[in-house]
């Protein structure tokens, strides 16, 4: 491998520990943000999230789907792992928050709404949701500036395994 690309990997790899330290599990109390309505709501798609209490990224991507018509319940939680263990989400496919749908399904990490929408208008069989690990800078809720990174949406199976679900090569693709 030449130099120039370890430095380009080793500064990202940095970057990633310091967004997964901001978004850390930092949280000591439970709570719920009020259900909001948004006027373009498109259907009746509710979702319970969990994150931490101090991932402002976490907000970010709740106003996205918010925004997109979600009806959302909002949960702080200090030891997601847990949770994530639960939901059946193995660790090389995990983020910072994870949503749950009224049927269970997860949604991990920062995934457009469009895709949620996606998925659960015609849920592939043998499926428990989606995932898009770690935290792409570009995908909402981590937007930064006009940076944005190529990315994969991961369908997650019972099973364990996964497989693509989508390929986001730009930001506009997310809408």
């Amino acid at each position: 491998m030449n130099i120039f690309f370890l430095s380009w990997y080793k500064a990202v790899l940095i970057s990633f520990v310091f967004i997964l330290t901001a978004c850390s599990e930092a949280s000591d109390i439970a709570t719920s943000a009020p259900q909001q309505k948004s006027t373009t709501q498109l259907s009746n798609i509710e979702l319970t999230v969990y994150k931490s209490r101090t991932c402002g990224c976490c907000q970010n991507w709740i106003d996205h789907v918010d925004e997109h018509g979600f009806e959302l319940k909002a949960n702080n939680v200090t030891f997601m792992s847990k949770l994530k263990d639960d939901k059946g989400i193995a660790p090389n496919y995990r983020s910072c928050h994870t949503a749950v749908s009224k049927e269970g399904y997860v949604f991990e990490g920062h995934i457009p709404a469009k895709y949620i929408k996606q998925y659960l208008a015609n849920v592939p069989a043998d499926s428990i949701g989606l995932s898009v690990p770690a935290m792409p800078v570009g995908t909402p809720g981590m937007e930064v500036g006009e940076r944005f990174m190529p990315y994969k949406i991961l369908l997650l199976n019972t099973d364990g395994s996964s497989s693509v679900y989508a390929e986001v090569a730009a930001y506009e693709e997310q809408f």
